[in-house]
Order: structure tokens, then sequence, then C-alpha cells
């Protein structure tokens, strides 16, 4: 147990590093928060004009998720085919510090890649389902919010089916995480509702972030 504070904190650490804010300041010398939705995750990152950068944020963002995992299972390995409750609990603390990044004031993102890279270390197959719940809502409705939902509501059934002999710490860290991916697209959830959701590619967007607002550093 003594090992479980310092490698909860290291995975919180390593989720809370805001890649897409520092990629779009370093190469683009803006603040990503201060563009469209003011989210620093890959979506907001690719809709502000740079596709790479948001293509890299997500693949960044995820690997810091199954990195936290991997971390942990190398100190307190599971059986095989199912992680230790400390690897689980590093992915939590993990996607945690992506949505309430410490260097951000606490103010990140919606957690989306960061916890399939935590759902990938620690049920793949789960993973691999809920990525296909994702690319076929999307593929439907262009909507990058509604199949990040829609794939974070199935994740939790897909664990049960195909890893039934799970830890309560699995089962309630699994529906945690999912939990806090799908609330924290409450807005987009209230544009959808009233049908002013942009879709992905499409040239309506959000409403400008106001330039006068002080954004910190």
């Amino acid at each position: 147990m003594r090992l479980w504070l310092p490698i909860l904190a290291i995975a919180y650490l390593l989720g809370s590093i805001p890649f897409g804010y520092l990629l779009v300041r370093i190469f683009r010398k803006q603040d990503i928060r201060a563009t469209g939705s003011g989210n620093i995750g890959a979506t907001n990152v690719a809709r502000s004009g740079a596709k790479g950068l948001g293509v890299l944020t997500l693949l960044l963002d995820l690997l810091k998720g199954y990195a936290a995992v991997e971390i942990a299972a190398h100190f307190a390995p599971g059986t095989p085919g199912f992680p230790s409750d400390l690897a689980v609990a590093a992915g939590i603390a993990a996607v945690l510090g992506h949505v309430f990044p410490v260097w951000l004031g606490f103010k990140g993102g919606k957690g989306v890649a960061t916890a399939l890279g935590v759902f990938i270390a620690v049920a793949p197959l789960a993973a691999l389902c809920a990525v296909g719940v994702f690319i076929v809502i999307f593929a439907i409705t262009r909507y990058v919010s509604l199949a990040s939902i829609m794939a974070a509501v199935m994740m939790p059934p897909f664990c049960l089916l195909w890893m039934p002999d799970r830890s309560p710490l699995f089962v309630g860290g699994i529906i945690f995480i999912s939990l806090l991916v799908i609330a924290k697209h409450h807005a987009n959830i209230s544009r959808l509702m009233q049908g002013k959701e942009s879709r992905f590619g499409s040239k309506k967007s959000l409403p400008p972030t106001d330039p006068n607002k002080q954004v910190r550093a």
C-alpha cells in the first residue's frame, strides 16, 4: 500500500500535462483556451486550424493515460488479462489529471483521449469495441461529441462482457471514468438537444471566445 501514494501522484502529474495547450503555445504562439470552445483537447486544437497538432495532441493524451497504467502495473502486476487495483487507480488519477490539471488552474480537457489510453491498457478488447462505436456514430453524424459520449456510455457494458471476473475497484473505476467523460460533455449535450452542435469539418463553428477575456497562461 505504501506504493499507492507516489504512484498515484505520478499518474496524476503525467495526466495533467496539457499537451494541446503546450503544442499550440509552442508552434502557433496562441492560447488554445482563447479559441473555439476553449478546450485544450485534440478536437479544439484541430478546429483551430492545426490539424497536425490535433492528431499529435490526441496521440500524446492517449499515451499519457496508457503510460500511467503501465507504470503502476510495473510495480503491481495483476493476473494475466486483469489489471491490478493500483493500475486501475492510476488510470483514474491520470484522467483526473487531464480534466483537472494543476498547471491550468484545474481547468483542463474532457478526458476522452486520456480515458481511451487507460481503457486500452486495462481492457483492450472493450476499448476496441468502444472505438468501434465511436467510429460508427461519428461516420453517421459527424459529431465528435456524440460519438465520444456514446463510446463512454458503452465502455462499462463492454468491460462487463469481456471481463466477467473483475474487482469492485475495476468496475467502479471504469464507470467513474465513463461518467466523468460524459459529465464533461454537458455543454455539448445541451447544444445537441438544441440542434446547435457543430459537426466536425463543417464551416459552422462555436461562438468565438471573447477577445477581451483575460486568459491566464
